[in-house]
């Protein structure tokens, strides 16, 4: 059981653009004006997104796996300080107190990497430790918070989570691959960070996690390296996969802590898509309201990856309305097919 809490949480984004801007300027001619390509833009609940590299300005289609790490290299420390920088701001901490950084990153990828770089400008102590965790995709803030609240129950020293992707780097050729369609309509750029410290009496206590992954669905959602960057696979069967373990998975964290869904005060879903979000309210039979911090960060941000549950997170406890000691519960979904889930309980 752990016993660290989340105290103080930043975020860092790029410049933003409009939905209709991106469909308009730039995405209704790479996907030849298809009316199928239209109509997946203006359905996928976002109205705008943050790109660090604009196709309305930069012509990164064609760009070399090379270019684009480059790229990364030159904008994701910059992204990733200002993210932490702000959560230690708001936890009220300083980077000599803190005693591991963990960053959590599919999109880029470079030595020495992230971790180091922003050990080195933010100031944090030679020996404070640092983990770098790659490839997981959407889900990765879970895991990340899992091993940082565990270091953070054994040190009895603060930690800080950075998640930062930046899916504008990796666009993709013009084609008319549905599944390309969807991904290009959904993604975009954003970093968050959280500080968690030992016991919970503030902010919101990691009180425990489960995962699963169904193995024989592993090729329906893949991040694959090519020469033009990486590709991401996404099948629309991801959403009928989710349906069959949401509620299992579900039902057996909270059934530690002698808990039922009815008793979940607050939902921080990673909103995957507008399907995944429907999905989730139908099987375990939440009302509308519960998703709406969820909705309110697709709509305004795009599907992140990594980030995104930690953008709805912060986005549920900056609305109010928690009770002291109220459960709340985190679902993220990534490739494997992967249910991460997590139980946190707000302070006081």
């Amino acid at each position: 059981m752990v016993s660290a809490a989340l105290t103080g949480f930043g975020t860092a984004l790029p410049p933003r653009v409009g939905q209709d801007e991106l469909w308009e300027g730039f995405f209704r001619h790479h996907f030849g004006g298809s009316r199928i390509a239209r109509r997946v833009f203006h359905g996928a609940g976002v109205h705008r997104r943050h790109t660090a590299v604009s196709p309305l300005t930069e012509p990164a289609a064609h760009w070399s796996t090379a270019d684009r790490m480059r790229r990364y290299t030159r904008e994701a420390p910059d992204l990733g300080h200002r993210a932490v920088s702000a959560a230690l701001d708001a936890a009220g901490r300083t980077p000599d107190e803190i005693g591991l950084l963990a960053v959590a990153s599919c999109t880029g990828y470079d030595t020495p990497g992230l971790d180091i770089r922003l050990a080195a400008s933010l100031g944090l102590p030679a020996g404070t430790r640092r983990l770098l965790i790659g490839h997981m995709g959407c889900y990765a803030a879970l895991p990340a918070l899992g091993s940082a609240a565990d270091f953070v129950t054994a040190h009895r020293r603060p930690a800080v989570v950075l998640c930062l992707e930046l899916p504008s780097l990796h666009l993709q050729p013009p084609t008319d691959d549905p599944q390309q369609v969807v991904v290009h309509a959904l993604f975009g750029d954003a970093a968050a960070a959280v500080v968690l410290e030992p016991d919970g009496r503030r902010g919101l206590r990691l009180v425990d996690l489960a995962a699963h992954t169904d193995h024989t669905t592993s090729t329906l959602m893949t991040w694959q390296i090519t020469d033009l960057g990486f590709r991401m696979g996404l099948s629309p069967e991801v959403p009928d996969i989710l349906a069959k373990h949401l509620r299992p998975v579900t039902e057996e964290l909270l059934a530690r802590h002698r808990l039922q869904p009815s008793d979940v005060a607050g939902w921080a879903v990673h909103p995957g898509g507008p399907l995944i979000l429907d999905t989730v309210q139908e099987e375990l039979d939440l009302p509308p309201a519960a998703l709406e911090p969820s909705r309110a960060v697709l709509r305004e941000h795009g599907n992140c990856s990594s980030p995104t549950v930690l953008l709805v997170l912060r986005a549920l406890l900056a609305g109010g309305g928690l009770p002291p000691g109220a459960p709340v519960v985190a679902l993220a979904f990534g490739p494997g097919l992967t249910l991460c889930a997590a139980l946190l309980r707000t302070g006081g």
